[in-house]
C-alpha cells in the first residue's frame, strides 16, 4: 500500500519539462517572500498611525494597481516574451518594496503601493505563457499545479516568517520581500532559457475554434466572466471569512490561522496527485462544475452547526480545499489550450484580471453585504452565486462542444 502510494506521488510529478521545474523554483523563492501585503494594514495603523479607512484605501490601491498590471503584462508578453517581463516586473518590483518601506506620506505611500501592484503583477500573465510555452497539452494542467504547489507553500513561508518580522522591524519586511524579488530575477537571468518557443501548440484554427484576437473570442470572454464570478465568491475566504470566525464563532486568532493553514497545507499535499489521476480522464468541465457547487457548499455550512464551531470551520475549510483543487488547475488549463502562442499573453492577462478585479470587488461587497444584512444572508448569496456560475459553465462548455463538432462536420 506504501509503495503504490509512493509511486502515485512519483508519476503525479514525472514526466514535467526541466524549465516547469524552474518556473516552479522561480515562484517559491518569490512567494517566500511575500510579507508586505499581508501585513499591509497592520503597518499602516499600528506604525504609521494610519486609520483603518486609510489603510483600507492603500489595500484599494494594490487592487488596482493589481488590475492594470495584469492586462499590461499580457500585452507586454505578446511584444517582447515572458522571460523579458518577468525579469523585469522582478527586479523593478524588488526596488519599489524596499523604497516603499521607507515613504511616511499618505499619499505618496498610496501612490507607490498602486506602481507597485502594477509592475508586480505583470509577472502573472507572463509566468502563465512561460507554463503554456514549457509544456506541452498532455502535461498542461500538471505543470500548472506544481507552480500553483510552489505559491502555496512559498506565501505559507513568507506569512509564517513575516508575522515573525512584523513583531520585530516592521522595516524588514519591505526589505526581506524586495530582496526576494530580486533574487528570483538574478535566478530567472540565469536559469530560465532566452528564447525559448518549445511547448508551442501547433493547433489549426479551424479544429478548435482558436482566434487571433482574445477580444473576438466570445466564449472565452464569458469563460473570464464566469471565473470573476467564481473568484468573487473564493475571495470570501480572506476577507469576511476570518472576519465571521473571529466575530460570529468567537474564535481566536490562533484557531482562525489553524482553519487558513489547511487549506495551503492540503493543497501541497493532495493537489498534483489529485490533478494527475483526474487529468487521465480528461472532464474538465465536470470538475469545474463540481468544483464550483462545492465552493458555493464550503460557505453556507456555516449556517447550519451540527458540531462545535472550530471544527465547523475546519470542515468549511476542507470543501473549499477540494473546490479549489477541482477548479482553478483546470481553469488554466482551460486558458492555456484555448490561447495561441502569438496571443497567449492577451489570454493570461484576462485570466489574471478577471481574479485581480474579483479581488476587489469581492472583498467589498461581502463586507458591505455583511455589514447591512449579516453574514448569514451574505452566506446564502455566495452560494447562490455558485450555483448560477456552475450552470453558467455547463451552458459554455455545451455551446463550446456542440459549435467545434458543428465546424468538424463542416470540413
Amino acid at each position: 500500500m506504501l509503495q503504490r502510494t509512493i509511486g502515485i506521488y512519483k508519476d503525479s510529478f514525472g514526466g514535467l519539462q526541466s524549465t516547469v521545474w524552474l518556473l516552479s523554483a522561480l515562484q517559491l523563492i518569490n512567494r517566500s517572500g511575500t510579507m508586505v501585503l499581508p501585513f499591509m494594514s497592520m503597518y499602516m495603523t499600528q506604525k504609521l498611525g494610519a486609520t483603518l479607512s486609510q489603510a483600507g484605501v492603500v489595500l484599494m490601491c494594490f487592487g488596482l494597481g493589481a488590475i492594470v498590471g495584469s492586462f499590461a503584462g499580457g500585452k507586454l508578453t505578446d511584444n517582447i516574451g515572458h522571460r523579458k517581463v518577468m525579469i523585469g516586473s522582478l527586479f523593478a518590483g524588488g526596488i519599489f518594496f524596499i523604497f516603499l518601506g521607507y515613504l511616511k506620506n499618505y499619499h505618496l505611500i498610496c501612490l507607490f503601493s498602486f506602481l507597485l501592484s502594477a509592475i508586480n503583477e505583470a509577472f502573472r500573465p507572463a509566468n502563465m505563457a512561460a507554463i503554456g510555452s514549457y509544456s506541452d497539452e498532455t502535461n498542461r494542467t500538471r505543470s500548472s499545479s506544481l507552480v500553483r504547489l510552489s505559491v502555496n507553500l512559498g506565501w505559507a513561508v513568507g506569512a509564517s516568517i513575516g508575522g515573525w518580522i512584523a513583531a520585530h522591524n516592521y522595516q524588514w519586511l519591505f526589505w526581506v520581500d524586495g530582496t526576494t524579488n530580486l533574487v528570483a530575477a538574478g535566478f530567472a537571468m540565469i536559469f530560465l532559457p532566452k528564447g525559448s518557443e518549445e511547448g508551442k501548440r501547433q493547433k489549426k484554427s479551424d479544429e478548435t475554434g482558436l482566434v487571433n484576437s482574445v477580444w473576438k473570442d466570445s466564449d472565452y470572454l464569458i469563460f473570464v466572466l464566469l471565473k470573476f464570478l467564481y473568484a468573487i465568491c473564493f475571495f470570501q475566504l480572506f476577507s469576511t471569512l476570518p472576519v465571521f470566525l473571529k466575530t460570529i464563532y468567537v474564535l481566536g486568532e490562533n484557531q482562525i490561522g489553524w482553519v487558513m493553514a489547511l487549506n495551503g497545507l492540503l493543497i501541497a499535499i493532495f493537489e498534483m496527485v489529485i490533478v494527475f489521476k483526474l487529468s487521465q480522464k480528461n472532464n474538465y468541465q465536470a470538475y469545474i462544475f463540481i468544483g464550483t457547487i462545492l465552493m458555493g457548499i464550503s460557505f453556507i455550512i456555516l449556517n447550519f452547526v451540527f458540531t462545535n464551531l472550530f471544527a465547523m470551520a475546519l470542515i468549511s475549510s476542507i470543501i473549499i480545499t477540494a473546490a479549489e483543487i477541482l477548479t482553478m488547475p483546470f481553469m488554466m488549463g482551460y486558458m492555456l489550450n484555448r490561447a495561441h502562442p502569438s496571443n497567449l499573453g492577451q489570454y493570461a492577462s484576462l485570466y489574471v484580471l478577471a481574479f485581480a478585479g474579483a479581488n476587489v470587488v469581492g472583498p467589498l461587497t461581502g463586507s458591505m453585504i455583511a455589514d447591512h444584512y449579516g453574514f448569514n444572508f451574505l452566506w446564502w448569496c455566495v452560494f447562490g452565486l455558485c450555483i448560477l456560475t456552475a450552470f453558467g459553465y455547463v451552458l459554455l462548455f455545451k455551446h463550446t462542444s456542440t459549435k467545434v463538432a458543428t465546424s468538424q462536420n463542416i470540413v
